[in-house]
């Protein structure tokens, strides 16, 4: 249908731009040993991660943040999954290990405690899990502080039973936005040497590491560079959002269309998008079109907007909104409307969307 009769507030994803973003690491890695491990958690959807999977450059498998995710991607036909986070407890690892029983599957550790667990619930459904040790580099939740913790841990990890010590991962952030490409270069380096410090500890004990999974979309260009890097867990290029504009090879592919309710006064204007529809925990939501509007504040009831621009709409008009927070804002959806030249030329469902656990 025309993208004009398309009933508000919808999430539209403009399919030009996402095949311009997938196409971007896949040529970047075309001839290169290290692969894209496209985390799910970003889109959701497995019609995009066959997308991706398609235009190559990738590891064939996801990476996953839930193991509920990681069984949407699993049915859907990846070929290897690794969840990039910590997995304890019974009955969650009893899926993890059916997970195991169809694909080669990792998953995080950092403590003695879940590789014991792991271990425990591998040996009870006669499987073999995969682990690796996440290394904390910048963002202080997850990951092993120090060199001598890694190295403890992957002696427990390379003895336990039905467990399969593959190696080392991390997942790092940018400390401050946007840095520059020097400063980008420098600081991605700086957190991947750490990481490969950390591997090659391990192996200075006797234990091979046959997995280095580092790097993100902001670093894909820098890990590259790094010989000893397997893979790249990349997720924000895909659709990006605004904190990502540094990322200038990469464009905007989601958006959330609304339209305007109300017309208070001359500079004021009501839209129908509310804040169950687009993701707000780095800030409002910014105006791709019209121009000359802002967000001033969003809430359940609906999003306020001002500016001279505000003159030229009138009620029924549409606007476009870009996220701040695309994780957030993907969630909220079901399934996107992918649009080109102002069609909607398919649905992308977004059958991920909810796992939590």
């Amino acid at each position: 249908m025309p993208l004009d009769d398309v009933e508000t507030p919808a999430l539209l994803i403009d399919l030009d731009a996402l095949e311009h973003n997938i196409g971007v690491i896949a040529k970047h890695y075309r001839g290169k040993s290290i692969r894209l491990r496209p985390h799910g958690k970003n889109h959701k959807s497995p019609q995009v991660f066959a997308m991706q999977v398609e235009a190559g450059g990738t590891v064939g498998g996801v990476c996953a943040a839930k193991v509920s995710e990681a069984e949407v991607f699993v049915e859907a036909g990846a070929g290897n999954v690794l969840i990039a986070n910590q997995v304890v407890g019974e009955d969650k690892i009893a899926r993890l290990a059916d997970l195991a029983r169809r694909v080669d599957t990792t998953v995080a550790v950092d403590s003695d405690v879940q590789v014991e667990q792991l271990s425990t619930g591998a040996r009870k459904s006669g499987v073999e899990i995969g682990v690796v040790i996440e290394v904390d580099t910048s963002m202080r939740r997850g990951g092993v502080r120090t060199t001598q913790q890694a190295v403890a841990l992957a002696k427990l990890a390379a003895q336990a039973p039905n467990l399969r010590f593959r190696g080392v991962m991390s997942h790092q952030v940018p400390t401050g936005r946007p840095p520059s490409r020097a400063q980008r270069f420098a600081e991605g380096n700086r957190w991947i040497t750490r990481v490969l410090e950390v591997k090659r500890a391990i192996e200075a004990v006797g234990i091979p590491v046959d997995l280095v999974s580092t790097g993100e979309s902001w670093t894909y260009d820098v890990a590259a560079l790094h010989p000893e890097v397997d893979e790249i867990q990349g997720g924000t290029y895909v659709i990006m959002e605004v904190p990502y504009a540094y990322m200038s090879e990469f464009r905007f592919a989601a958006r959330v269309m609304g339209r305007i309710v109300d017309l208070p006064d001359p500079h004021t204007a009501l839209g129908d998008v509310t804040i169950d529809a687009i993701g707000t925990p780095n800030g409002v939501p910014t105006v791709d079109a019209p121009a000359g509007i802002r967000v001033v504040s969003i809430d359940h009831h609906g999003v306020v907007l001002r500016g001279e621009g505000v003159e030229d709409v009138a009620v029924g008009d549409t606007f476009l909104l870009l996220t701040h927070q695309q994780d957030v804002t993907i969630n909220r959806w079901d399934r996107f409307l992918g649009v080109r030249n102002g069609v909607v030329e398919s649905v992308i469902e977004a059958t991920a969307r909810g796992c939590i656990n």
